[in-house]
């Protein structure tokens, strides 16, 4: 770990601005908002650190990853269409050679063919999928529990 109290990142990609607005039926009521409390109530109580990010580009969530290859100590990330899609932010989460959670707010393998497949968990400490908004806090949970093995 890169500091006394470990420092996690915890990423959302495109669209998860819009938790509790777009299609409530299948990913909820609960916002974005709402998870960023739950995981900071969460992190007080595990006596760590952590960051929110959410960002519609794709660049900003690679600079995330860079930047926090020297600041933090973990990331938990939702990546919303990027799962299906980015090789590049795949690249990013190598490069930063943090442990990583993949986390979905709904469970994707229940869903279309094409959301099935994902280029980050084969590279991820775990992956939560279709635990609500809940998942996030299952996964820095994980992520700190690998941080402390």
């Amino acid at each position: 770990m890169t500091t006394q109290t470990p420092h996690i990142l915890i990423l959302n990609g495109p669209n998860l601005n819009m938790l509790g607005l777009r299609e409530p039926g299948l990913y909820g009521s609960q916002t974005l908002a709402d998870a960023e409390q739950a995981v900071t109530s969460r992190a007080v109580e595990l006596g760590v650190e952590v960051e929110f990010v959410q960002s519609n580009y794709e660049g900003a969530l690679i600079d995330a990853l860079h930047a926090g290859r020297t600041s933090a100590d973990g990331v938990v990330i939702n990546p919303g269409g990027l799962t299906h899609t980015s090789v590049s932010l795949r690249d990013a989460v190598l490069a930063s050679e943090l442990p990583m959670v993949e986390v979905h707010v709904s469970n994707v393998h229940a869903r279309e063919e094409f959301r099935r497949h994902s280029y980050l968990s084969d590279i991820a400490i775990a992956v939560i999928a279709g635990a609500g908004i809940r998942g996030y806090v299952y996964g820095l949970e994980t992520v700190v529990a690998a941080l402390r093995a």
